[in-house]
């Protein structure tokens, strides 16, 4: 077991050499193939669900373990997926831009297809069956069942045909808010609840500035592949403006949901994260050096590293203000208030 391995598939999409690859063990060439260094952002989505629920009375462990698992599972398995779809459609081909930031385990040699495929099935099914679990424990609830049949839509054509046509990014939009947090509280609540959805929208904000920052980076490669991205569409600068203000309005949501009574105040624990913003926004004022700037990690990852950063950071402190938020309203001393 290559335990450091872990840590680092788990922080950075790690480059490796084929010989390299043939020592690490199974678990090693999963994190990496499956770009796990971003699976967090789906854990906090399924943990904000959770949490949702929980403030409603309606937490079960068993099920939001279940939800954890499942989405994981899937959006892995999309990763996967991802890198099989470009592959075979010829994408990878002539250093692509993926190529060159890290490991990419079918393009590069160090898979076959079949073995590629192989961890696609694999995963997927373990989504799948977490899914399934779902809607059984749930006396198949039909509404649970459109829920896991959007899951598997966007698993599978996310891809292709909707990074193609420039729905990519609002189909990013759509899974990791809606779909992941008010889909996933309904699992665990029995109700859908729009407050929810509303109050999902300024995490699922954040996630989608990384799929903008990544695409904007792109952006000259994805031209020549014909791949019409959203960046692609709009232009690269009204991009760059598209990503800050998706950054700056879950800020203003956040107010607006506790000047309606729907969060308590303590959410607004969220404006520490204003620091990083300050830190990284003249960044997307300006666009892309053809260079990388000393000292810049990741190259020719650019954008993408910081809207993550500023994603990671929101997101976190996102998450931290709604459990603060749940023990208000469970505390003797204050919840009455606050119903």
């Amino acid at each position: 077991m290559n335990f450091a391995m872990w840590k680092k598939a788990l922080n950075v999409i790690p480059e490796v050499s084929k010989a390299e690859w043939d020592d690490l063990d199974v678990i090693s060439k999963w994190l990496i193939s499956t770009r796990a260094a971003v699976l967090v952002m789906t854990f906090i989505s399924a943990a904000l669900a959770g949490l949702f629920a929980w403030r409603d009375g309606s937490f079960n462990f068993a099920s939001w373990f279940a939800l954890v698992f499942g989405l994981i599972m899937a959006h892995a398995s999309n990763n996967i997926f991802n890198d099989f779809t470009d592959y075979v459609r010829g994408v990878d081909k002539d250093n692509y831009y993926r190529n060159i930031y890290g490991a990419q385990p079918i393009a590069s040699g160090l898979m076959t297809q079949r073995q590629h495929l192989t961890y696609f099935a694999v995963t997927g099914l373990l989504a799948l069956a977490a899914g399934l679990y779902l809607v059984f424990k749930n006396s198949s609830d039909p509404v649970i069942w459109v829920l896991l049949g959007l899951g598997m839509f966007f698993v599978l054509f996310y891809t292709w045909p909707l990074k193609y046509i420039a729905m990519g990014e609002i189909a990013v939009l759509l899974v990791w808010g809606p779909l992941m947090i008010g889909g996933g509280y309904y699992v665990l609540a029995h109700q859908w609840n729009w407050q929810v959805v509303i109050a999902c929208l300024p995490y699922a904000l954040g996630v989608t500035t990384v799929i903008f920052g990544k695409h904007i980076d792109k952006l000259e490669k994805d031209v020549i592949k014909k791949i019409y991205t959203l960046p692609v569409v709009i232009g690269e600068k009204a991009s760059r403006y598209a990503v800050l203000g998706m950054m700056i309005l879950p800020y203003f949501l956040t107010v607006y949901l506790i000047a309606t009574r729907f969060f308590t105040p303590i959410m607004a624990v969220v404006f520490l994260a204003v620091p990083s913003f300050l830190k990284i926004y003249p960044i997307f004022l300006k666009p892309k050096p053809q260079t990388a700037p000393e000292g810049q990690p990741g190259w020719p990852l650019y954008f993408v590293g910081y809207a993550f950063y500023n994603n990671r950071t929101f997101g976190m402190l996102f998450m931290i203000g709604l459990l603060l938020d749940i023990l208000l309203r469970v505390l003797p001393l204050t919840q009455n208030f606050w119903r």
